[in-house]
This record gives C-alpha cells, sequence and structure tokens, in this order.
C-alpha cells in the first residue's frame, strides 16, 4: 500500500518503512507525527484519487531527526565591475521513518524498529570510528585477540664467492675521457 502526502509545499509517494527527507517538522527525535493531508491511495483495493484531499486518509510516521541539509552557494557578480558576492545557506529538514497508512477501508503498518540514529552517527560507525557517547550494541561481542602470527624462518646466508667459483676475471674500467678545457680569452684592457 502507497499513499502521496504533502508536506512543506511539496508532495512525496511513501509506503510503510520508507524514510522520508521533509522541510523542517516541530518535534523532538522519536516523536510521533501524523499527515491528513492525503492526496491518494493504492493499494490491494484500487486507486483512491482526493477530491483533493481524502477524508479519514492519515500517514503515521516517526521523526528520527532534524538536522541541516546540503550547503547551497549563492554567488553573485556583475561583469566588468570588479563586484563578486559569495555566501552560503543550509535549509534545516527532518528525517523520518514512515510507520503507518490508513484511509479507503484499508491498513498498512510497518513491524520494523525505527532507530533513532542519526546521519552523522551512520557515517562515523560506516568509517569504524564511533562517537564518544555512542556506547557499542549489545549484539556486537568485542572482539578476542588473536594468536601472534609466526614469524618466517630467516633465510640462509650466501656462501662466500671463491676463486675457483668464479671463472671470469673482473673487467678493468677504460678511463674517461676529459673533455678539452676551454682557454679564457685575454681581457683587452681599456684606457
Amino acid at each position: 500500500m502507497y499513499a502521496v502526502i504533502k508536506t512543506g509545499g511539496k508532495q512525496y509517494r511513501v509506503q510503510p518503512g520508507d524514510v522520508l527527507v521533509v522541510e523542517k517538522l516541530d518535534g523532538d527525535a522519536g516523536s510521533d507525527i501524523s499527515f491528513g493531508e492525503v492526496l491518494m491511495l493504492g493499494g490491494d483495493k484500487g486507486v483512491t484519487v482526493g477530491a483533493p484531499l481524502i477524508d479519514g486518509a492519515t500517514v503515521a510516521a516517526t521523526l528520527i531527526e532534524t538536522r541541516k541539509g546540503e550547503k547551497v552557494k549563492i554567488f553573485k557578480k556583475i561583469r566588468r565591475q570588479g563586484y563578486r558576492r559569495t555566501r552560503g545557506h543550509r535549509q534545516m529538514e527532518s528525517v523520518l521513518r514512515i510507520t503507518g497508512i490508513e484511509g479507503a477501508g484499508e491498513k498498512a503498518k510497518w513491524d520494523g524498529e525505527t532507530s533513532l540514529m542519526t546521519k552523522a552517527e551512520m557515517n562515523l560507525r560506516a568509517r569504524g570510528l564511533a562517537s564518544r557517547d555512542a556506547a557499542p550494541a549489545q549484539d556486537e561481542a568485542p572482539k578476542a585477540k588473536a594468536a601472534p602470527a609466526k614469524k618466517a624462518p630467516a633465510k640462509k646466508a650466501a656462501a662466500p664467492k671463491t676463486e675457483a667459483t668464479t671463472d671470469e676475471a673482473p673487467k678493468a674500467k677504460a678511463p674517461a675521457k676529459k673533455a678539452p678545457a676551454k682557454k679564457a680569452a685575454p681581457k683587452a684592457d681599456k684606457e
């Protein structure tokens, strides 16, 4: 089952279990949010389109976090005048997990557990860096120390060369030729 909802001036197609990033909504992390502006429902009984909204239809969600979005750069320039301005802006946004859809005689519920782990924390864990205040999950057991690996046996020393093993006489190098030195021309004294 899916629904099309309207929030923050935009429309989103959602189904139970989806993670959705929308314009900032009021509430703390973990709070439940309900959307009453449902424009369309689709499910086993077919598609129901509102005119403009469906009466009694709701979409339930859990607020995971409120954060700043990606930076947008604003650059202004007037050519040949030496006017250049650069500014940046980060819009506040809310991350939601859709937990249920109800309306038009149908219900759909998400059975999973909503984790309140923020995107920054997920990125740290993906790189193997845990935040200082985050405790390790209970299903992660501490790793046992492995036994030290055995060292490879040392290589045998090379046998010393003797005259019997070398059949060739050492080659003598030819002396290097020196380039002839340039003679400096005598300087004429200016009087």
